[in-house]
């Protein structure tokens, strides 16, 4: 099957220029194995048992294959990282080796950090620009420069049609099948592996996988709100019998973010920071949204009736809340590619609160102020809290956006730019 080049492919190639290894993260399907196997001249597959016996039984192997060695699942394995990290001490030869894992470090294993041998790279779901429905006609990169400049363009893209991409997943394997139905097959056998094996592969054993599921479902139901971790607890299961305990909860939640299942988006907290009463909470993501639509159980139809289970004020229905996780993972594929950071901005004060969906800041500390709106048309409404924002911390805002689900891109008088999602790309 022809390969898809992806948005990381490009930081990929440039760091194999400069860095001995490279450990590519993300969750199980997001094309991991794809992206780094068309770079690899020697393959070491850690999923497959012989494979992890040779590793373990041989701890110089690695260093003796013709590189680049890439290692799937290294994580089976967590010697193999100490293995890499020596082989680069003796030889910081550029493109030696990459690793690619569904599991970030277990902090129960001794490991060594791998500082200044191995830099870590995520690989997430495909954005909306990675699956090739409409060529974007803006930059995030171009944002973050400031400048205001001209938008434009123009996008067929309904809002039945960003209904189907949310639930036809950016895992590639799964969006590629040929209907709803057996994509719905492949997302109740990837809810159902992460208890049967992804938890298990990371020490973690689930005694009743219903009770984890129903934990995530309450999860899911949650996405793009800021539901307290006991709410969610609370809403898991109706049942006290099949209720986790909460420190059964709080495992779950770390490893399956270990597992990069969960990916909740941080309040965001600028190091020069004239803001007050920032709130801490995160908003909740799971790493594809189509997961939250299948642990919920609401297909499309009733999505575009409005059935769901409770939105937040903000998203203000639960395909909404889709919509909003859906941008949210696409933002971060491109903010990734820029070194640049994603957030979101809320702040409690006497005249209520003050909220900005999504904060985009690069390195020199500027920022892209977000605004999601499932909607094909923007009011004076809609921008308040980025016109709010601009004031607060002025030229270090490079430009203020509302992202929604209309046909064309355009700057507001105001100077708000309206970017349907399927036109913003890297």
């Amino acid at each position: 099957m022809r390969y898809t080049r992806r948005a990381v492919d490009t930081t990929l190639d440039r760091w194999l220029q400069g860095h001995a290894a490279i450990a590519l993260e993300g969750a199980k399907g997001v094309g991991k194995t794809a992206t780094a196997s068309q770079r690899a001249a020697t393959v070491v597959d850690l999923s497959m048992t012989e494979r992890r016996a040779a590793a373990q039984a041989n701890e110089d192997l690695l260093a003796a294959l013709p590189g680049p060695v890439f290692v799937d699942e290294w994580q089976l394995v967590p010697s193999v990282w100490d293995s890499v990290r020596r082989a680069v001490d003796a030889d910081w030869t550029p493109g030696r080796f990459i690793l690619a894992g569904s599991a970030s470090a277990d902090p129960g294993v001794r490991i060594h950090s791998g500082a200044a041998r191995i830099v870590s790279l995520r690989m997430r779901p495909m954005s909306i620009a990675e699956r090739g429905l409409v060529s974007p006609t803006v930059s995030l990169r171009e944002l973050l420069a400031g400048k205001a400049r001209p938008v434009e363009g123009s996008s067929p893209l309904t809002l039945s049609d960003y209904t189907d991409e949310i639930l036809a997943s950016g895992f590639p394997g799964i969006r590629r099948l040929p209907d709803q139905d057996f994509r719905d097959d492949q997302l109740d056998t990837y809810i159902a592996r992460i208890a049967d094996h992804e938890l298990p592969e990371n020490g973690i054993t689930v005694r009743r996988s219903s009770v984890l599921r129903s934990w995530l479902a309450a999860y899911a139901a949650a996405t793009a709100g800021t539901a307290s971790y006991s709410t969610i607890l609370d809403a898991a299961t109706p049942g006290e019998d099949s209720k986790p305990t909460r420190t059964t909860a709080d495992t779950y939640r770390d490893h399956l973010s270990r597992i990069f299942i969960l990916e909740p988006l941080q309040a965001w907290h600028p190091s020069f920071n004239p803001l007050k009463k920032l709130a801490a909470a995160p908003k909740h993501h799971l790493v594809d949204p189509a997961l939250a639509a299948r642990l919920v159980g609401v297909k499309k139809t009733a999505l575009l009736m409005g059935d769901g289970s409770a939105p937040s004020a903000a998203t203000g229905t639960w395909l909404g809340a889709l919509f909003e996780s859906l941008v949210v993972q696409s933002v971060r594929v491109y903010a990734e590619a820029q070194r640049a950071s994603v957030s979101h901005l809320r702040v409690n004060n006497g005249r209520g609160p003050r909220e900005v969906d999504v904060i985009v800041e690069g390195d020199d500390r500027r920022v892209v102020a977000i605004e999601i709106k499932l909607a094909g048309t923007v009011t004076d409404r809609d921008v308040r809290h980025l016109h709010w924002l601009h004031q607060q911390i002025r030229d270090r805002l490079a430009d203020k956006i509302v992202i929604n689900t209309g046909a064309h891109a355009y700057r507001r008088s105001d100077g708000v730019a309206v970017i349907p999602l399927a036109l913003l790309g890297m």
